[in-house]
């Protein structure tokens, strides 16, 4: 099995990260506006797109806009894949710490950051529309 991450080409795969997120994340997904705004990345097994995430630069931070796995390949360890990579990216990029947030009902998310370092670092009443919730706002210094 062969994996690897590529950066995605924007404006190009647009359509193609929307319809992704769309199945990852049916109910609360970006919009094309959303990822003109974001650097993003694909992970490819085999060469096919069963992970994303998007990236904001903000100064000597990194802001993680969005993670995601196909469902049918969560629980695989992809998300841990992902996420070592992120912060692997972040360090070469010389960033001094990430910051995410994950809705307060994404447990299996905020178990994966908390097991790669982060802390939560406090919460956003009603970050997420839909459904609306609060966010679990999560940092990693590096």
């Amino acid at each position: 099995m062969n994996t690897e991450f590529r950066k995605a080409i924007i404006p190009d795969e647009i359509r193609s990260l929307c319809a992704f997120d769309r199945k990852v994340f049916p109910s609360d997904y970006f919009s094309a506006a959303d990822w003109r705004e974001y650097e993003a990345y694909w992970l490819l097994v085999d060469g096919r797109k069963i992970g994303c995430c998007a990236f904001e630069r903000q100064g000597e931070t990194l802001h993680i806009g969005t993670t995601g796995i196909l469902p049918a390949f969560q629980r695989m360890g992809y998300g841990q894949l992902m996420k070592c990579w992120e912060i692997v990216w972040a360090r070469r990029q010389g960033f001094k710490r990430v910051m995410t947030c994950s809705r307060k009902s994404n447990a299996a998310m905020i178990a994966l950051n908390k097991k790669f370092g982060f802390r939560a670092v406090g919460r956003v009443p009603a970050y997420y529309e839909k459904p609306a919730e609060a966010a679990v706002v999560m940092r990693l210094d590096l």
